[in-house]
This record gives C-alpha cells, structure tokens and sequence, in this order.
C-alpha cells in the first residue's frame, strides 16, 4: 500500500511556531498495487485550545506542505473500510476514514491526533500527553464515481477544544481510475439559492398546520467488529421533529420527517465503554452514543447530535446534547419499548422512537439478549392487569349479594 503525496503550493512549516499563514491545499494519493482508491486535495487548518503553565493558549496552524502518509492509509477491503493517514509535525496526525452504501460514499469518522509535548507547536504546554480526538459527524459525502468539492469553509469540532477547517476541498473515494471523476458532487454550501423577486406586495400568511407523516418503518442497524461479529444491534422506527426556519414561509415551523430505513447506512464503532452508531440518510446525519457504567452495570443513550439540512431550511441545522441519560438497561441484556417514546435532545429537536429493540454491549452469537421493558410497556400491560382484577372482584361482588339474596328470600318462607 503506498500513498504519493504533492503540494499544490508550498506552506511554511514555520508557520507552527506561530507566523502568521495561509493554508494550501496539499495533494495526496492512496493506492494498492497500480489501483488508487482515494485521492485528496486538502486545505486543512487546526484550532487547538490547551493548557499552560500560565493558563490557556490557542494555536493556530495550517496543514502543511511537508505532511506525509502514515502507516495506516490503506485502501481496506474485507470489510475493513478505506483509511486516509495523513502525519505531520512531531507526532500529529490527522485520519479520515471513509464509508459507502450503494448511491454514495462519505467520511464516517475524522479523527486528530496531537501531541502537546511539541513545544514549536505548543509552547509552554502544561502537558506532555499524545491527545487524540474525533467526530462521526461529518457533511462529507459524494455521489460514487463522483469527485467531492467544496470551495467553501466548512468548520469540524472534534472537541470543545479542537476545531478543523477544510476549504477548497476536491476529493474521491472508492474510485474506479487514477484520476478524479469529472462529474463532481458539489457541496451545499457552495450550491447558489436564487429566489425570484416578488411581483406584488408581500402578504402576512399563517403556516398550515403540518400533517403528521405515519409511523415510520422499521430499521435494522448492525455494527460489526473487525471479525466480522456483531457488536451492536438496534430495531427501531425513527422519526424526527426538527424546529427551523423555512425558505418558502420565512418563519419558524416545526417539521417531523420520518428516517428511511431503505435510504439509511449505519456506521459507528464498538469499544468497551462507549459505541456509537451513526445513522446517515441523504443530507441527514445522526449519532447516537451509548455509555456503559462499570459501576451500576448499566448502559444508557449518553448523547445524540444531528446535521441536518433539509429542502425548506435556510440554514444547516446542527444540535446535540452530550449529557443524556435515556434508553437506560442492565448489561446483558437489550432495552426493548414497543410503544412511542420522545426523546427530548434540545428545545428545537426530539426524536420519537416506535417498536425500538438495543443492545449496544455484550452481543453475543449476532442475536439480541434478553429482554428488559422500558417502563411505558410495563405500564401498558399493568393497565389490562388491573382493569382484568377490577371487574372479576366486581363480578364476585355482584355473585355474592346475589347469593345472600336468595337466602333471605327462602328464609322468609314457613311450611304449613
């Protein structure tokens, strides 16, 4: 596996140690054998937060020309997918790891790799420590044997403390010669809205109430290991409800979408502590993170964040909450909640769950494990439990004063 790097203009690698920079784009090029599966032009810079001895620092910097692939660029195959490695500096290195269904491919997960015991990077660093962070919400994705551009900035946070920024951004995934597609997949930023002048005076118009779609269709989303085992299953009917503001009334509206099973790839990945599933349908991008407390042994929905950008939005809508505590459930077991659930992630987005079925630990032989009900079913089956013992207890009421009836009756009767 080899991976031919260029520049495209060349970058000062001074530039880390705090001169003022201009990033760009650097050229790099994954191949296995004579094929190459994916190529880049990246114009990439990092915003980095740290501590130092004095409190905190920002360091500001630009991928430079002198960055180089790393030994984990590969062109996957075996169920292991494509992986760009770019390293630069004193032990950085940023990774872009790619995904694909049968319409599209994408970048499922970029991570950040950097160390804050280089000093020209990090000056007076109050640490020595190799960070890694990454983020599985991600805009980038291109129709197959397409090139994706975007001229535009488009901003990643991988952390509250780490920000990535690409620009003038063409790249192919999974490509089928050596060269970029010339039909090109352009992103939604750089795609132009023209709106058609008004001919009369505007008028004041109520937003229709909206209709509610019907229940959505249920999906199967399965994550496998490396081995290709399962190591993370979830059933379940997703539907969102979204409050943005709409081009064609230019007010706020809430609008409930249902997400399309046969439309949606999922991704994610297993660890020990924490899994995350990433649910990617069209312009539609939603993670979930479940985290597992070694302590109560339980697992729970600890976060969700979504991107989305639908036909009668304005504007991109990305929200999310990290400090959830929802779907709670025994490890060793899967949650399960037949009936409708809403989940309140923030004030502007929730999410209704229908005949949901997870187990994100502990899989084992690819199957769900026993179950455990969410409370909403329990008190669903509790309801006909004590209605079904009302009415016998009234029937044995109403058997019982009958009986007494006819006793006093024959009592008040003598024989001749």
């Amino acid at each position: 596996m080899t991976v031919k790097r260029s520049s495209a203009a060349g970058v000062c690698w001074t530039l880390l140690m705090g001169c003022v920079f201009a990033a760009h784009a650097v050229t790099f090029e994954v191949t296995d054998g004579n094929s190459t599966c994916i190529k880049a032009d990246l114009n990439a810079s990092f915003s980095i937060t740290y501590n130092t001895t004095n409190g905190t620092s920002a360091a500001r910097f630009a991928l430079p020309s002198a960055a180089a692939e790393g030994n984990g660029s590969s062109c996957g195959g075996a169920g292991v997918p494509p992986e760009l490695l770019v390293s630069f500096g004193a032990g950085h290195a940023l990774t872009l790891l790619f995904s694909r269904d049968r319409r599209l491919y994408r970048v499922a997960n970029i991570s950040l790799q950097y160390n804050l015991s280089d000093t020209s990077t990090f000056p007076q660093s109050s640490s020595t420590v190799l960070m890694t962070v990454m983020t599985n919400a991600t805009e980038i994705s291109a129709r197959l044997n397409s090139t994706y551009r975007c001229v535009s900035s488009s901003t990643v946070s991988l952390s509250a403390e780490v920000n990535l920024t690409f620009s003038d951004v063409r790249m192919e995934a999974y490509m089928s010669g050596a060269n970029l597609s010339t039909d090109e997949s352009v992103c939604s930023a750089d795609q132009t809205v023209t709106t058609a002048a008004p001919t009369q005076s505007p008028r004041t118009t109520t937003a229709p109430s909206p209709v509610p779609p019907p229940a959505p269709e249920r999906g199967n989303y399965t994550l496998t290991n490396r081995n290709g085992t399962a190591c993370l299953l979830a059933l379940m009917g997703l539907q969102l409800n979204i409050t943005h503001r709409s081009k064609s009334l230019n007010q706020m509206v809430s609008e409930v979408v249902n997400l399309q099973p046969n439309r949606t790839t999922a991704s994610g990945s297993c660890g020990f502590t924490v899994a995350t599933l990433v649910l990617t349908e069209d312009l539609t991008n939603l993670t979930f993170t479940f985290t597992l407390n070694s302590t109560t042994q339980k697992y729970y929905l600890s976060a969700v964040n979504v991107s989305a950008f639908w036909p009668d939005m304005t504007d991109r809508f990305v929200e999310g909450n990290g400090s959830l505590n929802f779907l709670q459930c025994s490890v060793g077991r899967s949650y399960m909640c037949s009936a409708e659930q809403t989940l309140s992630i923030v004030p502007s987005f929730s999410i209704n769950t229908f005949r949901l079925q997870l187990q994100p630990f502990n899989v084992t032989a690819s199957r769900f494990s026993a179950v455990e009900e969410c409370r909403v079913d329990q008190e669903n089956m509790l309801i006909p439990i004590i209605v079904g013992v009302a009415l016998a207890g009234l029937v044995l009421i109403v058997l019982i004063a009958y009986l007494i009836g006819r006793k006093r009756t024959h009592a008040g009767y003598q024989t001749i």
